[in-house]
């Protein structure tokens, strides 16, 4: 699935507590109205995203011994490395451990990085967790996403001063995110999409718009299509019959070929040295068809695209000189990333039992015990989103001081309750 952030898919939840607040002040003028049952999905959606990209992470141990992650979810400390300073990225435990009650950037999760906590670029802080880290890590990775920035416009998010709704859509390259509306091109509405590519790392590997002119979501038109390219309309088999009628004759072979795959099972002998090493090449044959796109705006790609992209040595030469080599391993993705985390909270639950360790808690009180608990956890989820709503009215972001803030004045008025019952209760 596509990561979007924004208001209106799963969100990069810098502020997930104000989505619905957020939702409603984007739609001035609509009486829109978000029933119960709605609230509890979109919660159970947003905690199942979080559960999945933090569990793929772990919370205990800074990643730094494990070199250069694969991918991991990871953040920057605005408050140890302000803008105009060297950008730099802590991991998961990190966060945790060495920067609490520090404004951080929630950057998601991104490839190929070692975690920074620590280093030269923290001045005298030193990483709590693990001390014995280089000066830095020079193979890292770095874009003004680090300094809370994105897309094209290096704006912040949420931006108090953008008053259009839009969503932000995550490049699988880059991995910068940015706003639908400054990709180039419409955003297709299409249960397939699966990643996007933005219209600049298109340019950085060319041989990327060959694959698209055959396997990418078509361009939106006016009239909103959603399809593969090259894909036959329904009724019109001639270019199916053409596709059929291969040299062999083999069905399996054809399918191999649309696939991409046909290139890539070739003998050994044929993959050494020689004229010979090129033979056939999933992406010439391709080129060889001649279809093409126009070559603008970013690209949407179908679930399962990288399996159909030619890794001869030829390609993969070619892949690596662009930087994209990581486009050939399907378990790069953030799909699979948040499928491993998944199954690691599964298993997690598993060894517990499934048991929710306040649940266990909650379970030993007795009756009354229990309602008034209810009635005071209700009484505070009701303050509290009266006072994110104010927030998300004025288009302001919710800082972790605020949040303090709040709970400070619900235990002064906790106090002054408690302070008031010695004299009136009787």
């Amino acid at each position: 699935m596509l990561k979007y952030m924004g208001l209106n898919g799963n969100s990069i939840r810098l502020c997930p507590l104000t989505l619905h607040e957020l939702r409603m002040a984007a739609n001035e003028g609509d009486e829109a109205t978000v029933s119960l049952v709605d609230v509890l999905e979109e919660d159970e959606e947003l905690e199942e995203e979080a559960s999945a990209v933090l569990a793929g992470s772990d919370a205990e141990k800074c990643s730094y011994p494990e070199g250069y992650v694969k991918r991991q979810a990871l953040y920057a400390c605005s408050t140890c490395t302000p803008k105009g300073g060297e950008p730099a990225g802590i991991c998961l435990a990190c966060s945790y451990k060495c920067h609490e009650g520090h404004e951080l950037y929630e950057l998601y999760t991104k490839r190929n990085f070692r975690c920074d906590c620590g280093n030269s670029k923290f001045g005298d802080k030193e990483c709590k967790l693990f001390q014995e880290k280089d000066e830095l890590n020079a193979d890292n990775k770095y874009s003004h996403n680090f300094f809370g920035l994105y897309c094209t416009c290096n704006r912040p998010y949420p931006d108090a001063e953008d008053q259009v709704a839009d969503e932000m859509i995550q490049c699988v390259v880059c991995e910068d995110w940015l706003h639908g509306r400054h990709l180039g091109c419409g955003v297709p509405e299409c249960v397939e999409l699966q990643e996007m590519v933005c219209e600049s790392c298109m340019k950085k590997a060319p041989f990327l718009w060959t694959y698209a002119a055959h396997i990418a979501i078509s361009p939106v038109t006016k009239e909103g299509a959603c399809k593969l390219e090259g894909e036959v309309k329904e009724g019109d088999d001639t270019e199916e019959k053409s596709r059929g009628e291969t040299a062999s004759g083999s069905p399996k072979e054809d399918k191999a070929k649309m696939n991409g795959t046909a290139g890539c099972k070739r003998k050994h002998s044929e993959s050494e040295g020689g004229a010979s090493r090129d033979m056939g090449c999933g992406l010439k044959e391709l080129q060889a068809e001649g279809r093409s796109r126009e070559q603008e705006g970013a690209v949407f790609w179908p679930s399962g695209w990288r399996s159909r992209l030619c890794s001869c040595n030829s390609c993969k030469r070619t892949f690596e000189t662009a930087e994209v080599a990581f486009l050939l391993d399907e378990s790069d993705t953030v799909l699979a990333y948040e499928t491993k985390g998944k199954s690691t909270e599964q298993e997690r639950e598993g060894a517990t039992g499934g048991q929710d360790p306040l649940m266990s808690a909650f379970n030993t009180l007795n009756r009354v015990q229990q309602l008034e608990i209810i009635y005071e956890y209700n009484d505070l989820k009701t303050e509290l989103r009266d006072y994110l709503q104010r927030f998300a009215a004025e288009g302001k972001v919710v800082t972790p001081e605020d949040i303090r803030q709040f709970f400070e004045e619900q235990q002064s008025r906790k106090r002054r309750r408690a302070n008031a019952g010695q004299y009136y209760c009787s």
